[in-house]
């Protein structure tokens, strides 16, 4: 379980560092930096696949994602003395990504490149540094993986620096570059359990959504993220021995209702009989309310969790009758998966936080708050930020 997760850099996160719990609501106005922190740990599972660098260009760019403000923000500009003011930097451009648990931690170092007039893709961030740890805060004698800008090295059995130091591109990671289970099994656990991670960001469910129209049905242990293959996954999770749950779901939101997979020459289409109708539903005369709610039972009821699970603004489309249900899924869902919420629907929390209580989880609500432009969690002191140290350059 991720114990800790710190942003520097990134948007309105100029120096966040924020622990995780088994359930982490993470609450707050509209622009406060919900998103921003979604994002940037969509960035961070980015870097797994190689894709950080692409990933910041559909944002505009290195230079657009960093912090807008200045580097410190003093005493008078706190104090209503003077106004914001550019400052000399003291220290390099760069945006900062990690987190850490009891077993690993992981962090990246992304800025700007040297200029360099003999390329057009002068702009492409570089990894500056990164680094893999064993236990929750970076020690140098607890580096199991470490890259400087071109240069890689990794430890050995014996504890002992490879004498090797592989060469590798300032765009590349090394967890996608260097991930061998021979000379470095632990950077490949590291970079599969980022991999696993899963995030869900508002299904669609026009008239036109994916999820409404019937499909050629595969197993389907994981919802797309489109919800296109939604009765698919429905009947996946039926067949795997959980459709008890599937049916509890259905009827906690909807009392008298139950759903069924109709398969018409393999294609697969959604069957909802509500209670005081003479025929079943199929997806495309659902509400939308009503089809968002059955995304969500099959991203939620998955047969295979993975180590992470990000929702972001779950409450769209959905009527605030059905947030008790959806609470109580989500709560069920983080007994077998570490969950991390994002919505600023009050409802939705105070549910969420009475649902974790009844089942035992630990259950933690982050709420964030802006101040002088920056991203800060409410409530947070210096000595209540998690321990935590960046690589240097």
């Amino acid at each position: 379980m991720l114990t800790t997760l710190a942003v520097e850099n990134y948007r309105s996160l100029r120096d966040l560092v924020l622990p995780l719990s088994r359930l982490t609501l993470v609450t707050g106005a509209n622009g406060s930096g919900k998103s921003s922190l979604y994002r940037s740990l969509r960035l961070l599972a980015d870097a797994s696949r190689n894709g950080a660098v692409a990933a910041l260009a559909r944002e505009g760019g290195l230079p657009s994602t960093l912090w807008a403000g200045p580097e410190t923000i003093g005493r008078a500009v706190r104090e209503g003395r003077t106004r914001v003011q550019g400052t000399v930097r003291s220290k390099p451009v760069g945006l900062r990504l990690g987190f850490s648990g009891d077993e690993f931690g992981y962090a990246l170092d992304l800025g700007l490149p040297v200029p360099d007039l003999r390329t057009s893709f002068g702009l492409d961030p570089e990894f500056k540094r990164e680094s893999v740890w064993t236990g929750p805060v970076l020690k140098q004698a607890k580096l199991l993986a470490d890259r400087a800008g071109p240069s890689v090295r990794t430890r050995e059995q014996t504890g002992a620096w490879s004498e090797d130091v592989d060469p590798i591109r300032h765009t590349d990671s090394m967890l996608s570059e260097f991930a061998d289970p021979r000379r470095a099994p632990e950077l490949l656990l590291v970079r599969e359990r980022i991999r696993s991670w899963r995030f869900y960001d508002q299904f669609r469910t026009d008239s036109g959504a994916p999820a409404r129209t019937p499909r050629i049905g595969t197993r389907t242990p994981v919802l797309g993220h489109d919800g296109a293959d939604l009765a698919a996954a429905l009947q996946t999770i039926r067949e795997t021995g959980n459709d008890a749950a599937l049916d509890e779901a259905i009827d906690h939101a909807f009392p008298g209702s139950s759903l069924d997979v109709a398969n018409v020459d393999g294609r697969f289409g959604i069957r909802f009989r509500q209670h005081g109708l003479l025929r079943p539903l199929d997806a495309a005369e659902l509400s939308d309310g009503t089809l968002r709610y059955l995304l969500w039972v099959a991203a939620l009821l998955t047969p295979r969790p993975p180590e992470l699970l990000v929702l972001n603004e779950p409450e769209t489309s959905l009527h605030p009758d059905l947030l008790p249900a959806l609470a109580e899924l989500i709560a069920k869902a983080a007994e077998s998966t570490q969950l991390i919420v994002v919505s600023h629907a009050q409802p939705l929390v105070r549910a969420l936080e009475a649902a974790g209580d009844e089942l035992g989880l630990d259950v933690g609500t982050l709420a964030l708050v802006k101040e002088f432009g920056q991203t800060i969690l409410s409530g947070q002191g210096t000595l209540d930020r998690p321990s935590w140290y960046w690589p240097k350059r």
